[in-house]
């Protein structure tokens, strides 16, 4: 979401293709776009899985040569995207086929920026203004997600971890939006349950955060409460049995629906999240999952009526807004347990003495300047420390 004087400006561009089956229409989805080489961008884990043989096999059918980047990490690094950026240049290929998670698509994205403007990364900070030095055009990208979380193949930013300083960095710019997503469920089925609870998870916050952020934006609000409502029908459902892809094609549109959303924004969860990848390589996910409770409750003086509806969508029972909006909270608490993942940040090795660090941290990370209630660098100390021993 967009202000410019006294007006504000929505949008959701990308095209969608959804269904069983689809990822293998890529090549005529590339084809459409003028592509003539392109960079299959992935990752070793994707390419095990067996997920980019129906990939290959279109590009093949078409004609279509393409060059294959797998060196992408969890927590994608500057040097992954120079890399990959280099790669794509001396191909001379003119299409980003990005096939996997949200960290395969960060990269993706990236590469286009990379090999087309001069680095380093870190002067397109979204935090310091740096979209402004992003201009078009950029290659065109077709994005197949094979977990279902980040919603980045509807996303305009990418993030990536600046070596330098350690530091994930949100690059942000709707010229980073794909052209085109392609939401196949046969393409997460082979996700394990972990994978499958932390991403899902990372969709349920993206909702719930883009709801109650500051901003007017209708749309984003009424997309982020209908992917609550999905991530509540069929995230459990879909850890207990993965072959479910009913449930899968559900989590695969929560989370897009919640990258949609979070063009409004996100919060303070997020803040304290980004922290604990950079620093301890913990999952996004995960770590979102572990801080979501405490932010819910620090967040419940500010819009009680927004924690309350979030509380309805996850099935707490009750009419009167001070009921629902205390007990909202616990229902996250509730899904996270049922869904196996752990509880606290103890549990993933976070000591005492690690959270002024991190809070320091968390500070400098923009999101939480659209957290519905301001935070102080004390506050989200707090925040940590409430997240230490919950549940």
């Amino acid at each position: 979401m967009t202000n410019v004087k006294n007006f504000v400006l929505w949008s959701f561009p990308t095209r969608v293709v959804l269904g069983e089956g689809a990822a293998a229409q890529c090549a005529t989805e590339a084809q459409q776009l003028g592509a003539k080489r392109v960079l299959l961008v992935s990752d070793h884990g994707v390419e095990r899985a067996g997920l980019l043989d129906s990939i290959r096999a279109s590009l093949d059918s078409s004609g279509l040569p393409h060059e294959c980047v797998l060196d992408v990490s969890s927590n994608p690094l500057e040097s992954e995207v120079a890399t990959a950026a280099k790669i794509f240049q001396s191909f001379q290929a003119d299409l980003i086929l990005g096939v996997g998670g949200g960290s395969v698509m960060d990269v993706a994205k990236l590469v286009r920026l990379a090999a087309t403007h001069p680095g380093p990364l870190a002067q397109y900070d979204d935090a310091i203004g740096g979209s402004a030095k992003i201009n078009g055009p950029l290659p065109p990208m077709i994005a197949i997600p094979t977990t279902a979380g980040t919603g980045s193949e509807v996303g305009r930013s990418g993030v990536v971890t600046i070596e330098a300083t350690n530091r994930k960095t949100v690059i942000f710019s709707p010229l980073l939006l794909p052209e085109v997503a392609i939401l196949d469920p046969l393409m997460t089925r082979t996700m394990p349950s972990f994978m499958t609870a932390a991403t899902g998870m990372d969709a349920l916050t993206h909702c719930i955060e883009a709801y109650c952020a500051i901003g007017d934006h209708p749309m984003a609000d009424a997309i982020a409460l209908g992917g609550v409502r999905l991530c509540k029908k069929s995230l459990k459902a879909v850890v207990q049995d993965g072959s479910n892809l009913a449930a899968r094609g559900d989590m695969l549109k929560a989370a897009m629906m919640g990258a949609v959303a979070f063009q409004k924004g996100l919060g303070a969860c997020h803040s304290l999240a980004h922290p604990l990848s950079a620093e301890f390589k913990m999952h996004h996910g995960l770590a979102n999952a572990l801080c979501l409770p405490a932010v819910l409750d620090f967040n419940r003086v500010a819009v009680p009526e927004r924690i309350a509806e979030i509380a309805h969508q996850l099935g707490v029972r009750g009419d009167d807004e001070s009921t629902l909006s205390f007990e909202c909270a616990g229902a996250v608490r509730a899904l996270r347990k049922s869904i196996g993942l752990p509880s606290n940040l103890r549990s993933q090795g976070i000591t005492d003495e690690d959270l002024p660090r991190l809070a320091a941290l968390a500070f400098a990370d923009p999101c939480h300047e659209l957290n519905p209630r301001k935070c102080s660098e004390d506050d989200l100390l707090a925040l940590y420390r409430a997240s230490m021993d919950d549940g």
